[in-house]
């Protein structure tokens, strides 16, 4: 069974476990820590486990923590958007679990939330992303062409989208 949930004190060395993989930061923004320490796992849990509204979840597959999903709020006229950010440990790659848990994500942000428009910025030489983004419905809006900078090099970003149903 796949669930997003609020982050948990019991998550923390699994996340940090699961985190600490060298592979992840070549998929996420410089701000996911490498390597991803204790310290990092126990502040990550603090910010979040408390939070309201929950904006960044664990995914949870049997129970088990698995990886991280969340929203990242815009403002202004853009108040009704949020990026959607995800990552998922490598034991669990391959197996549906992170469409699974961003179609949850969907939900919760269309439906409980107020967001009409979510969206993801995705490193062109992320393919498996893009392939988790059009099965949970988004579709490419653009490519920003060398509009991200990562580990040296100036890449493409792809961006995705996806607008609640009945918003057209």
């Amino acid at each position: 069974m796949i669930e997003i949930r609020p982050y948990l004190r019991s998550d923390v060395a699994d996340l940090q476990r699961l985190a600490n993989n060298a592979m992840i930061p070549h998929f996420t923004r410089d701000r996911f820590p490498h390597p991803y320490t204790m310290n990092d796992a126990e502040l990550w849990i603090e910010v979040n486990e408390n939070a309201s509204p929950v904006l960044n979840f664990a995914i949870a597959v049997d129970g088990n923590f698995a990886g991280g999903i969340g929203l990242m709020p815009q403002y202004d006229i853009n108040r009704f958007n949020a990026e959607v950010g995800y990552w998922l440990g490598e034991p669990y790659h391959g197996r549906g679990i992170m469409t699974a848990a961003l179609t949850l994500l969907i939900d919760h942000a269309f439906n409980k939330l107020t967001y009409v428009r979510l969206y993801a910025n995705v490193f062109e030489h992320n393919a498996a992303s893009m392939r988790v983004l059009e099965k949970a419905g988004f579709y490419k809006e653009s490519i920003q062409r060398k509009a991200a900078y990562k580990n040296g090099n100036f890449i493409d970003e792809h961006v995705y989208a996806l607008l609640k149903p009945g918003i057209l």
